[in-house]
């Protein structure tokens, strides 16, 4: 997939912020759609996908369960 996202799970991050969950968001909107930036009349789809994904990146992280480590 896309090299330039990084894992937002523990172990590799412990203090994931919300930008950092809409960067990941972004770049996957970004490589799934083939646009760095949408044209206009795209705009408004683009972000949308990326409030989306990122929303189901936070409720996802929030809900993982890592193995050896406390909640």
């Amino acid at each position: 997939m896309c090299r330039s996202i990084k894992t937002l799970r523990p172990p590799f991050e412990d203090d994931v912020t919300e930008g950092d969950m809409r960067a990941a968001a972004l770049q996957y909107v970004r490589k799934v759609s083939g646009f760095r930036t949408p044209a206009a009349h795209n705009a408004e789809a683009f972000d949308r996908a990326v409030d989306v994904i990122a929303k189901a990146t936070e409720e996802l992280l929030a809900h993982l369960e890592v193995r050896g480590r406390a909640k």
